[in-house]
């Protein structure tokens, strides 16, 4: 079960597609907004969980390379929800649960935007 819903911030966490020359507009890092997300079945790229979001439009993907879809969503498995309260999802680890519950888990770890530069250590 997917644990998105419209209007909800994502960020995107998979920019490749494999086998794709046409440049898909999605950034990994980068945050958006849910528009749309519901199932979506695809001739090529078969059935998943879609999602529109509304930075972007796609428009008719009916190119040369195209597959003929019209505004055609995502995967969903290439974003995942934005934490806004980091510690609090780490909190809901230790908090008690009833026989059975699982806890929650982010789907992903947070990864730095940018590695921080080593200092060189200097000979005096």
């Amino acid at each position: 079960m997917h644990q998105f819903h419209v209007g909800q911030k994502v960020v995107c966490i998979d920019d490749t597609f494999k086998h794709v020359s046409i440049d898909q507009l999605i950034r990994k890092g980068q945050i958006y907004t849910i528009r749309w997300i519901g199932p979506y079945k695809h001739y090529v790229d078969g059935e998943f969980i879609g999602i529109k979001v509304e930075e972007i439009y796609r428009g008719n993907d009916d190119g040369p390379e195209g597959y003929g879809a019209a505004d055609m969503p995502y995967r969903a498995t290439r974003f995942r929800p934005l934490l806004k309260d980091k510690l609090g999802a780490l909190r809901s680890l230790l908090a008690p649960k009833k026989d059975g519950e699982e806890p929650f888990i982010p789907p992903s770890k947070e990864e730095p935007k940018r590695k921080a530069p080593v200092k060189k250590e200097e000979k005096v």
